[in-house]
């Protein structure tokens, strides 16, 4: 058994196709075939279920994946250690943040990041949050920025700033006329939200569990500015958060954006990496650079 069979298994779960599979591996179908074979072999257990059209992994091989993605990212932790503690802020950073951050912080960080951190190479994913902490457990992501809490033992969160929430409505709603708002304002609201897997969805439905508030019915925006479009149209009110109503983000003269009174509703933002990561210093340093450039676009409010 090597780190090569090993990666073979991985991109055969991932893709379900060994054509596909042994494309993504640089390798010839039959070749890829016959090591998943040899380790079915040696480890005496079928791993693979081969129908007609179809790869299904059985729960021997679906153990046996998630293993052999731990041990393939601890082998990668020990290169990166290596690579790292000859020059730690050289090379390749792969980050990840979710949708309804990326477009209104990264623009105020990334240049800054770039002066900080000359040889610095920043790989930016966006995604939703589920799917950056899977990535991260699996070593394709070195770090996220991600809205806590986070329950996970394997990783290290290291909290960076906290965002308020706005109260954003047509210019014609009568809480409109307001220049702060109490919270428990929003009880007689319904509010737009976004779809699932949203964590900006995750937390205006807390708001709304604390206020009262309900979730508009019927609706549910994809994107943080189709939410926007909405409210500027008058279809309804919904929470934005601080960063995402900054310049150079343009706003409708038809939307109000009120803040509220203390305690404002916000969200809490953290760049979380695996304990295990060979990176930890140098994320801490990332970190901390980040949170304070954050922290002045959010003094500029």
């Amino acid at each position: 058994m090597n780190l090569r069979d090993l990666n073979y298994l991985i991109a055969l779960a991932d893709l379900r196709h060994f054509g596909k599979a042994a494309e993504a591996c640089f390798v010839s179908q039959p070749t890829l075939s016959t090591q998943i074979r040899k380790l079915e072999d040696e480890l005496g257990v079928a791993l693979i279920e081969r129908a007609p059209r179809k790869v299904m992994l059985t729960r021997a091989g679906q153990d046996a994946v998630q293993r052999a993605r731990r041990i393939v990212a601890e082998v990668q932790e020990l290169k990166d250690a290596a690579r790292r503690s000859r020059d730690p802020e050289s090379g390749s950073l792969r980050l990840g943040v979710f949708p309804t951050l990326g477009p209104y912080l990264l623009p105020h960080v990334v240049p800054p990041l770039r002066e900080s951190f000359p040889q610095l190479e920043l790989l930016l994913v966006e995604e939703k949050s589920d799917v950056l902490l899977q990535r991260l457990r699996d070593g394709k992501l070195d770090a996220a920025l991600l809205a806590l809490p986070l329950h996970d033992e394997q990783l290290h969160a290291q909290f960076l700033f906290e965002e308020p929430f706005l109260f954003a409505a047509p210019s014609g709603h009568p809480l409109a006329r307001q220049r702060r708002m109490a919270v428990d304002a929003l009880g007689s609201e319904t509010l737009l939200l976004l779809e699932d897997g949203h964590c900006l969805r995750d937390q205006a439905l807390d708001v709304c569990r604390l206020t009262g508030a309900q979730e508009k019915s019927g609706f549910r925006a994809t994107s943080l500015e189709t939410l926007r479009q909405m409210v500027a149209a008058g279809v309804g009110v919904t929470l934005l958060p601080a960063l995402s109503v900054h310049s150079p983000i343009l706003q409708s003269p038809t939307i109000q954006l009120i803040p509220f009174q203390s305690p404002a509703p916000s969200r809490r933002i953290a760049l979380v990496w695996r304990k295990s990561s060979a990176l930890d210093g140098f994320l801490q340093r990332l970190g901390t650079r980040i949170a304070e450039l954050a922290q002045a676009q959010l003094a500029q409010a």
